[in-house]
Protein backbone atom coordinates (compact mmCIF):
# COMPACT_ATOMS: atom_id res chain seq x y z
CA UNK A 1 0.00 0.00 0.00
CA UNK A 2 2.83 2.41 0.69
CA UNK A 3 4.80 1.75 -2.48
CA UNK A 4 1.86 2.12 -4.70
CA UNK A 5 1.22 5.53 -3.31
CA UNK A 6 4.77 6.49 -3.44
CA UNK A 7 4.60 5.00 -7.12
CA UNK A 8 1.49 6.82 -8.07
CA UNK A 9 2.70 9.97 -6.33
CA UNK A 10 6.14 9.97 -8.48
CA UNK A 11 7.87 9.45 -5.46
CA UNK A 12 10.73 7.25 -4.23
CA UNK A 13 9.78 3.76 -2.39
CA UNK A 14 8.62 5.12 1.00
CA UNK A 15 10.35 4.33 4.23
CA UNK A 16 8.39 2.81 7.11
CA UNK A 17 9.47 5.00 9.86
CA UNK A 18 5.99 5.02 11.10
CA UNK A 19 5.79 1.60 12.47
CA UNK A 20 9.26 1.77 14.22
CA UNK A 21 7.65 4.96 16.25
CA UNK A 22 4.70 2.83 16.79
CA UNK A 23 6.60 0.18 18.34
CA UNK A 24 7.77 2.42 20.28
CA UNK A 25 4.59 3.00 21.66
CA UNK A 26 3.74 -0.53 21.93
CA UNK A 27 6.94 -1.17 24.44
CA UNK A 28 5.78 2.09 26.41
CA UNK A 29 2.13 0.59 27.10
CA UNK A 30 3.56 -2.60 27.69
CA UNK A 31 5.72 -0.89 30.31
CA UNK A 32 2.65 1.14 31.43
CA UNK A 33 0.30 -1.78 32.07
CA UNK A 34 3.51 -3.79 33.55
CA UNK A 35 3.60 -1.51 36.36
CA UNK A 36 0.13 -1.71 37.07
CA UNK A 37 0.03 -5.27 36.88
CA UNK A 38 2.59 -5.55 39.87
CA UNK A 39 0.29 -4.88 42.81
CA UNK A 40 -2.79 -7.01 41.51
CA UNK A 41 -0.22 -10.17 41.10
CA UNK A 42 1.24 -9.90 44.08
CA UNK A 43 -1.18 -7.95 46.47
CA UNK A 44 -3.21 -11.86 47.42
CA UNK A 45 -0.54 -13.81 47.72
CA UNK A 46 2.19 -11.63 49.18
CA UNK A 47 0.91 -8.10 50.16
CA UNK A 48 -2.08 -9.08 51.98
CA UNK A 49 -0.76 -11.84 54.74
CA UNK A 50 2.27 -9.20 55.43
CA UNK A 51 -0.20 -5.79 56.16
CA UNK A 52 -3.38 -8.26 56.77
CA UNK A 53 -5.73 -6.48 53.68
CA UNK A 54 -9.01 -7.29 53.22
CA UNK A 55 -10.74 -7.46 49.56
CA UNK A 56 -12.06 -4.08 50.73
CA UNK A 57 -8.77 -2.56 51.67
CA UNK A 58 -7.62 -3.80 47.98
CA UNK A 59 -10.53 -2.56 46.30
CA UNK A 60 -9.98 1.12 48.06
CA UNK A 61 -6.66 1.43 46.81
CA UNK A 62 -7.62 0.71 43.52
CA UNK A 63 -10.30 2.63 43.36
CA UNK A 64 -8.34 5.48 44.79
CA UNK A 65 -6.10 4.92 42.12
CA UNK A 66 -9.00 5.21 39.07
CA UNK A 67 -10.38 8.09 41.07
CA UNK A 68 -7.08 10.16 40.90
CA UNK A 69 -6.25 8.94 37.46
CA UNK A 70 -9.22 10.26 36.19
CA UNK A 71 -8.63 13.49 37.83
CA UNK A 72 -5.58 13.64 36.42
CA UNK A 73 -6.28 12.66 32.84
CA UNK A 74 -8.36 15.71 32.61
CA UNK A 75 -5.58 18.09 32.38
CA UNK A 76 -2.98 15.27 31.14
CA UNK A 77 -3.91 15.91 27.86
CA UNK A 78 -3.81 19.51 27.78
CA UNK A 79 -0.10 19.18 29.11
CA UNK A 80 0.88 16.91 26.39
CA UNK A 81 -0.54 19.04 23.75
CA UNK A 82 1.31 22.20 25.10
CA UNK A 83 4.76 20.58 25.42
CA UNK A 84 4.45 18.18 22.72
CA UNK A 85 4.60 14.41 22.22
CA UNK A 86 8.18 13.84 22.51
CA UNK A 87 8.78 16.02 26.00
CA UNK A 88 5.84 15.21 27.38
CA UNK A 89 6.19 11.63 26.69
CA UNK A 90 9.73 11.82 28.84
CA UNK A 91 8.38 13.36 31.42
CA UNK A 92 5.29 11.01 32.10
CA UNK A 93 7.11 7.55 31.90
CA UNK A 94 9.38 9.35 34.14
CA UNK A 95 6.95 10.12 36.70
CA UNK A 96 5.32 6.49 36.45
CA UNK A 97 8.45 4.48 36.96
CA UNK A 98 9.55 6.43 39.98
CA UNK A 99 6.32 5.77 41.11
CA UNK A 100 6.54 2.01 40.59
CA UNK A 101 9.95 1.90 42.24
CA UNK A 102 8.87 4.08 45.21
CA UNK A 103 5.95 0.88 45.98
CA UNK A 104 8.87 -1.37 47.50
CA UNK A 105 9.18 1.41 50.24
CA UNK A 106 5.91 0.61 51.38
CA UNK A 107 6.90 -2.20 53.69
CA UNK A 108 10.06 -0.78 55.45
CA UNK A 109 8.17 2.07 56.39
CA UNK A 110 5.25 0.61 57.83
CA UNK A 111 7.66 -1.16 59.78
CA UNK A 112 9.77 1.66 60.86
CA UNK A 113 6.37 3.29 62.15
CA UNK A 114 4.76 0.53 64.17
CA UNK A 115 8.36 -0.13 65.26
CA UNK A 116 8.58 -3.92 64.15
CA UNK A 117 12.04 -5.47 62.78
CA UNK A 118 10.97 -8.09 60.17
CA UNK A 119 8.53 -9.26 57.71
CA UNK A 120 7.75 -12.06 60.08
CA UNK A 121 6.94 -10.05 62.94
CA UNK A 122 4.31 -8.55 60.91
CA UNK A 123 3.02 -11.15 59.59
CA UNK A 124 2.77 -12.62 62.59
CA UNK A 125 0.76 -10.18 64.57
CA UNK A 126 -2.78 -11.68 65.01
CA UNK A 127 -5.38 -10.69 62.43
CA UNK A 128 -8.02 -8.36 64.04
CA UNK A 129 -6.59 -6.88 66.43
CA UNK A 130 -5.81 -3.70 66.95
CA UNK A 131 -2.27 -3.70 65.66
CA UNK A 132 -3.16 -5.28 62.83
CA UNK A 133 -5.67 -2.83 61.86
CA UNK A 134 -3.38 -0.57 62.26
CA UNK A 135 -0.50 -1.73 59.97
CA UNK A 136 -3.76 -2.35 57.42
CA UNK A 137 -4.57 0.92 57.07
CA UNK A 138 -0.37 2.95 57.34
CA UNK A 139 0.28 0.27 54.76
CA UNK A 140 -2.68 1.39 52.39
CA UNK A 141 -2.34 4.73 52.98
CA UNK A 142 1.71 4.46 51.72
CA UNK A 143 0.46 2.36 49.22
CA UNK A 144 -2.42 5.14 47.99
CA UNK A 145 0.38 7.67 47.70
CA UNK A 146 2.68 5.94 45.74
CA UNK A 147 -0.60 4.73 43.69
CA UNK A 148 -1.39 8.87 43.33
CA UNK A 149 1.94 9.35 41.57
CA UNK A 150 1.59 6.55 39.26
CA UNK A 151 -1.53 7.60 37.94
CA UNK A 152 0.15 11.16 37.59
CA UNK A 153 2.87 9.94 35.36
CA UNK A 154 0.21 7.05 33.63
CA UNK A 155 -2.24 9.40 32.77
CA UNK A 156 0.18 11.24 29.90
CA UNK A 157 0.74 7.82 27.73
CA UNK A 158 -2.76 7.43 26.46
CA UNK A 159 -3.14 11.07 25.04
CA UNK A 160 0.81 11.19 24.00
CA UNK A 161 0.56 7.77 22.06
CA UNK A 162 -2.86 8.83 20.38
CA UNK A 163 -1.11 12.14 19.56
CA UNK A 164 2.07 10.44 18.29
CA UNK A 165 -0.44 8.25 16.00
CA UNK A 166 -2.13 10.94 14.75
CA UNK A 167 1.36 12.88 13.68
CA UNK A 168 2.38 9.35 12.43
CA UNK A 169 -0.48 7.53 10.41
CA UNK A 170 -3.60 8.39 7.41
CA UNK A 171 -6.48 8.32 9.00
CA UNK A 172 -7.56 5.24 7.56
CA UNK A 173 -4.34 3.11 8.93
CA UNK A 174 -5.29 4.70 12.69
CA UNK A 175 -7.26 2.61 13.92
CA UNK A 176 -4.91 -0.76 12.75
CA UNK A 177 -2.03 1.56 14.75
CA UNK A 178 -3.55 2.20 17.75
CA UNK A 179 -4.45 -1.62 17.67
CA UNK A 180 -0.87 -2.84 17.55
CA UNK A 181 0.27 -0.20 20.08
CA UNK A 182 -2.53 -0.83 22.15
CA UNK A 183 -2.00 -4.18 21.98
CA UNK A 184 1.00 -3.42 24.54
CA UNK A 185 -1.67 -3.11 27.36
CA UNK A 186 -2.39 -7.07 26.33
CA UNK A 187 0.94 -8.22 26.01
CA UNK A 188 1.89 -6.24 29.00
CA UNK A 189 -0.96 -8.54 30.76
CA UNK A 190 0.25 -11.56 29.41
CA UNK A 191 4.27 -11.40 30.45
CA UNK A 192 2.80 -10.04 33.65
CA UNK A 193 1.96 -13.38 35.64
CA UNK A 194 5.06 -15.40 34.16
CA UNK A 195 7.50 -13.06 35.36
CA UNK A 196 5.88 -10.74 38.09
CA UNK A 197 4.68 -13.41 40.47
CA UNK A 198 8.07 -15.49 39.86
CA UNK A 199 10.32 -12.10 41.15
CA UNK A 200 8.30 -12.17 43.97
CA UNK A 201 8.71 -15.33 45.05
CA UNK A 202 12.38 -15.49 44.11
CA UNK A 203 13.38 -11.73 45.62
CA UNK A 204 10.17 -10.53 47.31
CA UNK A 205 7.84 -8.33 46.23
CA UNK A 206 9.62 -5.12 46.63
CA UNK A 207 12.08 -6.55 43.95
CA UNK A 208 8.90 -7.17 41.38
CA UNK A 209 7.99 -3.75 41.76
CA UNK A 210 12.31 -2.37 41.58
CA UNK A 211 12.72 -4.37 38.52
CA UNK A 212 9.44 -3.68 36.64
CA UNK A 213 9.66 -0.22 37.36
CA UNK A 214 13.31 -0.17 35.83
CA UNK A 215 12.42 -0.78 32.30
CA UNK A 216 10.68 2.58 31.78
CA UNK A 217 14.40 4.18 32.46
CA UNK A 218 15.55 2.09 29.79
CA UNK A 219 13.09 3.19 27.20
CA UNK A 220 12.96 6.64 27.60
CA UNK A 221 16.88 6.56 26.55
CA UNK A 222 15.39 4.91 23.20
CA UNK A 223 12.69 7.49 23.21
CA UNK A 224 14.72 10.54 23.26
CA UNK A 225 17.49 9.41 20.55
CA UNK A 226 14.62 8.14 18.14
CA UNK A 227 11.51 10.44 18.21
CA UNK A 228 10.50 13.56 16.22
CA UNK A 229 7.84 14.59 13.93
CA UNK A 230 7.51 12.93 11.07
CA UNK A 231 8.24 16.32 9.31
CA UNK A 232 11.36 17.01 11.50
CA UNK A 233 12.65 13.32 11.61
CA UNK A 234 16.06 12.50 9.39
CA UNK A 235 14.24 8.66 8.95
CA UNK A 236 11.35 10.04 7.30
CA UNK A 237 12.07 10.25 3.47
CA UNK A 238 9.30 12.78 1.36
CA UNK A 239 7.61 9.67 -0.34
CA UNK A 240 6.53 8.38 3.70
CA UNK A 241 5.73 12.34 4.59
CA UNK A 242 3.48 12.62 1.56
CA UNK A 243 1.83 8.93 3.09
CA UNK A 244 1.14 10.47 6.36
CA UNK A 245 -0.09 13.46 4.55
CA UNK A 246 -2.06 12.33 2.34
CA UNK A 247 -5.58 13.20 3.98
CA UNK A 248 -4.87 16.91 4.55
CA UNK A 249 -3.47 19.57 2.61
CA UNK A 250 -0.17 21.77 3.40
CA UNK A 251 -2.77 25.16 4.43
CA UNK A 252 -4.77 22.36 6.44
CA UNK A 253 -1.95 20.74 8.33
CA UNK A 254 -0.54 23.71 9.33
CA UNK A 255 -3.69 24.78 10.92
CA UNK A 256 -4.27 21.62 12.20
CA UNK A 257 -1.05 21.86 14.05
CA UNK A 258 -0.92 25.75 15.14
CA UNK A 259 -4.47 26.40 16.59
CA UNK A 260 -5.95 24.94 19.12
CA UNK A 261 -9.19 24.48 20.59
CA UNK A 262 -9.99 26.53 24.18
CA UNK A 263 -9.91 23.71 26.90
CA UNK A 264 -13.34 24.66 28.19
CA UNK A 265 -14.75 25.08 24.54
CA UNK A 266 -14.06 21.29 24.16
CA UNK A 267 -17.26 20.23 25.73
CA UNK A 268 -19.29 22.22 23.83
CA UNK A 269 -19.03 19.52 20.77
CA UNK A 270 -20.81 16.30 20.82
CA UNK A 271 -18.13 14.42 19.32
CA UNK A 272 -16.56 15.11 22.86
CA UNK A 273 -19.13 13.67 24.66
CA UNK A 274 -19.48 10.76 22.93
CA UNK A 275 -16.00 9.75 23.30
CA UNK A 276 -16.98 10.43 27.20
CA UNK A 277 -19.11 8.00 26.74
CA UNK A 278 -17.62 5.57 24.73
CA UNK A 279 -15.05 6.17 28.09
CA UNK A 280 -16.89 6.08 30.84
CA UNK A 281 -19.40 3.20 30.40
CA UNK A 282 -16.41 0.49 29.34
CA UNK A 283 -13.26 1.55 30.81
CA UNK A 284 -14.07 0.00 34.06
CA UNK A 285 -15.03 -3.38 32.48
CA UNK A 286 -10.96 -3.49 31.24
CA UNK A 287 -9.51 -2.57 34.89
CA UNK A 288 -12.27 -5.33 36.37
CA UNK A 289 -10.73 -7.70 34.40
CA UNK A 290 -7.63 -6.61 34.97
CA UNK A 291 -7.02 -5.22 38.59
CA UNK A 292 -9.58 -8.38 39.57
CA UNK A 293 -9.02 -11.76 37.51
CA UNK A 294 -5.73 -13.04 39.47
CA UNK A 295 -7.46 -12.80 43.04
CA UNK A 296 -10.96 -14.54 40.98
CA UNK A 297 -8.92 -17.41 40.01
CA UNK A 298 -7.52 -17.74 43.47
CA UNK A 299 -10.71 -16.65 45.53
CA UNK A 300 -13.11 -19.06 42.92
CA UNK A 301 -10.67 -22.05 41.97
CA UNK A 302 -7.83 -22.01 44.78
CA UNK A 303 -5.06 -21.14 42.30
CA UNK A 304 -2.69 -18.69 43.88
CA UNK A 305 -1.02 -15.86 41.22
CA UNK A 306 2.39 -18.57 41.64
CA UNK A 307 1.12 -21.54 41.00
CA UNK A 308 1.43 -23.01 37.75
CA UNK A 309 -1.96 -23.57 36.97
CA UNK A 310 -2.65 -19.68 38.36
CA UNK A 311 -0.27 -18.39 35.62
CA UNK A 312 -1.41 -20.67 32.82
CA UNK A 313 -4.82 -19.57 33.61
CA UNK A 314 -3.77 -15.56 33.24
CA UNK A 315 -1.47 -16.45 30.02
CA UNK A 316 -4.25 -17.96 28.14
CA UNK A 317 -6.73 -15.52 29.01
CA UNK A 318 -4.38 -12.28 27.85
CA UNK A 319 -3.12 -14.50 24.96
CA UNK A 320 -6.37 -14.49 23.59
CA UNK A 321 -6.44 -10.44 23.98
CA UNK A 322 -3.29 -10.15 22.28
CA UNK A 323 -4.24 -12.13 19.44
CA UNK A 324 -7.90 -10.76 18.95
CA UNK A 325 -7.53 -7.33 19.50
CA UNK A 326 -4.98 -7.00 16.80
CA UNK A 327 -7.33 -8.18 14.00
CA UNK A 328 -10.23 -6.31 15.72
CA UNK A 329 -8.06 -2.86 15.21
CA UNK A 330 -7.83 -4.44 11.28
CA UNK A 331 -11.54 -4.47 10.65
CA UNK A 332 -12.41 -1.28 10.25
CA UNK A 333 -9.98 -0.58 7.36
CA UNK A 334 -11.50 -3.43 5.84
CA UNK A 335 -14.58 -1.75 5.96
CA UNK A 336 -13.22 1.68 4.48
CA UNK A 337 -10.77 -0.14 1.89
CA UNK A 338 -12.79 -2.82 0.49
CA UNK A 339 -16.60 -1.26 1.24
CA UNK A 340 -15.82 2.70 0.31
CA UNK A 341 -16.92 4.06 3.74
CA UNK A 342 -16.09 6.75 5.67
CA UNK A 343 -13.31 6.09 8.22
CA UNK A 344 -15.96 7.05 11.58
CA UNK A 345 -18.60 4.51 9.43
CA UNK A 346 -16.45 1.68 9.49
CA UNK A 347 -15.37 2.17 13.15
CA UNK A 348 -18.84 2.55 14.43
CA UNK A 349 -19.65 -0.48 12.21
CA UNK A 350 -16.56 -2.55 13.69
CA UNK A 351 -17.32 -1.02 17.19
CA UNK A 352 -20.60 -2.33 17.29
CA UNK A 353 -19.83 -5.60 15.77
CA UNK A 354 -17.24 -5.61 18.98
CA UNK A 355 -20.18 -4.35 21.51
CA UNK A 356 -21.86 -7.80 21.35
CA UNK A 357 -18.94 -9.75 22.31
CA UNK A 358 -18.96 -8.89 26.34
CA UNK A 359 -22.77 -10.25 26.38
CA UNK A 360 -20.36 -13.79 26.54
CA UNK A 361 -19.30 -12.27 30.45
CA UNK A 362 -22.90 -13.51 31.42
CA UNK A 363 -21.91 -17.25 30.94
CA UNK A 364 -18.17 -17.01 32.74
CA UNK A 365 -19.82 -18.09 36.63
CA UNK A 366 -22.03 -20.34 35.46
CA UNK A 367 -19.33 -22.26 33.15
CA UNK A 368 -16.88 -21.85 35.98
CA UNK A 369 -19.04 -24.55 38.20
CA UNK A 370 -17.41 -27.03 35.32
CA UNK A 371 -13.95 -25.52 34.95
CA UNK A 372 -12.12 -22.36 35.70
CA UNK A 373 -10.81 -22.46 31.40
CA UNK A 374 -14.18 -21.19 30.74
CA UNK A 375 -14.09 -17.88 32.53
CA UNK A 376 -10.38 -17.24 31.30
CA UNK A 377 -11.64 -17.92 27.92
CA UNK A 378 -14.74 -15.79 28.13
CA UNK A 379 -12.99 -12.97 29.80
CA UNK A 380 -9.62 -12.81 27.51
CA UNK A 381 -12.86 -12.86 24.59
CA UNK A 382 -14.52 -9.79 26.44
CA UNK A 383 -11.17 -8.00 27.23
CA UNK A 384 -9.98 -8.41 23.11
CA UNK A 385 -13.17 -7.08 22.32
CA UNK A 386 -12.67 -3.99 24.68
CA UNK A 387 -9.26 -3.54 23.59
CA UNK A 388 -10.48 -3.42 19.76
CA UNK A 389 -13.08 -1.23 21.00
CA UNK A 390 -11.12 0.88 22.74
CA UNK A 391 -8.50 1.20 18.98
CA UNK A 392 -11.73 2.19 17.16
CA UNK A 393 -12.90 4.40 19.71
CA UNK A 394 -9.53 6.64 20.40
CA UNK A 395 -9.05 6.86 16.78
CA UNK A 396 -12.42 8.91 16.25
CA UNK A 397 -10.10 11.82 17.77
CA UNK A 398 -7.97 11.80 15.33
CA UNK A 399 -11.08 11.45 12.76
CA UNK A 400 -13.01 14.62 14.30
CA UNK A 401 -9.87 16.88 15.98
CA UNK A 402 -7.51 18.76 14.72
CA UNK A 403 -3.89 17.15 16.18
CA UNK A 404 -3.65 19.83 18.10
CA UNK A 405 -6.40 19.20 20.70
CA UNK A 406 -6.31 15.31 20.12
CA UNK A 407 -4.29 14.82 23.13
CA UNK A 408 -6.62 16.88 25.71
CA UNK A 409 -9.88 14.84 24.14
CA UNK A 410 -8.22 12.10 24.90
CA UNK A 411 -7.02 13.34 28.62
CA UNK A 412 -10.60 14.39 29.01
CA UNK A 413 -12.21 10.64 27.72
CA UNK A 414 -9.82 9.10 30.06
CA UNK A 415 -10.76 11.24 32.86
CA UNK A 416 -14.54 9.76 32.36
CA UNK A 417 -12.84 6.28 32.39
CA UNK A 418 -11.15 6.73 35.45
CA UNK A 419 -14.20 7.98 37.22
CA UNK A 420 -15.96 4.52 35.89
CA UNK A 421 -12.83 2.25 36.90
CA UNK A 422 -13.17 3.86 40.42
CA UNK A 423 -16.90 2.93 40.63
CA UNK A 424 -16.58 -0.48 39.14
CA UNK A 425 -13.13 -1.20 41.04
CA UNK A 426 -14.04 0.48 44.68
CA UNK A 427 -17.80 -1.24 44.60
CA UNK A 428 -16.42 -4.46 43.80
CA UNK A 429 -14.21 -5.02 46.78
CA UNK A 430 -16.97 -3.39 48.89
CA UNK A 431 -19.75 -5.91 47.70
CA UNK A 432 -17.17 -9.12 47.30
CA UNK A 433 -16.94 -8.44 51.41
CA UNK A 434 -20.21 -7.94 52.12
CA UNK A 435 -21.14 -10.74 49.92
CA UNK A 436 -18.54 -13.12 51.70
CA UNK A 437 -19.71 -11.85 55.19
CA UNK A 438 -23.51 -12.93 54.20
CA UNK A 439 -22.30 -16.20 52.91
CA UNK A 440 -25.75 -18.33 51.54
CA UNK A 441 -28.00 -15.05 52.84
CA UNK A 442 -26.10 -13.38 49.33
CA UNK A 443 -27.23 -14.57 46.86
CA UNK A 444 -28.01 -13.45 43.25
CA UNK A 445 -28.84 -16.28 39.75
CA UNK A 446 -28.43 -19.02 41.66
CA UNK A 447 -24.70 -18.13 43.71
CA UNK A 448 -24.73 -17.14 47.13
CA UNK A 449 -21.81 -15.36 48.46
CA UNK A 450 -18.65 -13.90 46.77
CA UNK A 451 -19.80 -15.71 43.57
CA UNK A 452 -23.19 -14.18 43.70
CA UNK A 453 -20.95 -11.28 43.76
CA UNK A 454 -18.95 -11.79 40.82
CA UNK A 455 -22.16 -12.99 38.86
CA UNK A 456 -23.60 -9.24 39.52
CA UNK A 457 -20.38 -7.74 38.16
CA UNK A 458 -20.32 -10.06 35.13
CA UNK A 459 -23.63 -8.95 34.06
CA UNK A 460 -22.47 -4.97 34.31
CA UNK A 461 -19.85 -6.13 32.32
CA UNK A 462 -21.68 -7.61 29.91
CA UNK A 463 -24.17 -5.24 28.32
CA UNK A 464 -21.82 -1.87 29.10
CA UNK A 465 -20.97 -1.88 25.52
CA UNK A 466 -23.88 -1.78 24.08
CA UNK A 467 -25.34 0.52 25.93
CA UNK A 468 -22.53 3.41 25.39
CA UNK A 469 -22.62 2.47 21.21
CA UNK A 470 -26.23 3.54 20.91
CA UNK A 471 -25.85 6.52 22.73
CA UNK A 472 -22.90 7.80 21.03
CA UNK A 473 -24.76 7.23 17.74
CA UNK A 474 -27.38 9.30 19.00
CA UNK A 475 -24.67 11.77 19.77
CA UNK A 476 -22.85 11.93 16.71
CA UNK A 477 -24.61 9.75 14.43
CA UNK A 478 -22.36 10.37 10.99
CA UNK A 479 -18.87 11.88 10.06
CA UNK A 480 -18.33 15.89 11.18
CA UNK A 481 -14.88 17.05 11.37
CA UNK A 482 -14.70 19.83 13.76
CA UNK A 483 -13.67 22.92 12.26
CA UNK A 484 -11.40 25.64 13.93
Amino acid sequence: MTDSYAINNGTARATNWRWVICSLLFFATTINYLDRQVLSLTWKDFIAPEFHWSDADYGRITGFFSLFYAGVSLFAGRFIDWLGARKGYLWAIFIWSLAAVMHAGCGWVTMKIEGLDSVEALTAVKSGSALALSIASISVWLFLGCRAVLALGESGNFPAAIKVTALYFPKKDRAFATAVFNSGASVGALAAPLCIPVLARAFGWEMAFVIIGALGFVWMGFWNFMYARPDESRHVNKAELAYIQQDETEKEIVKEETKTIPFWKCFCYRQTWAFIVGKAFTDGVWWFFLFWAPAYFSDQFGYATYTPMGQALIFVLYLIVTVLSIAGGYLPKIFVDRMGMNPYAGRMRAMLIFAFVPILALFAQPLGVYSAWWPAIIIGLAGAAHQAWSANLYSTIGDMFPTSTVASIVGIGTMAGGIDSYLINQGSGLLFDHAASLGDAFTFFGFSGKPAGYMIVFCICAVSYLLAWCVMKLLVPRYKKIEI
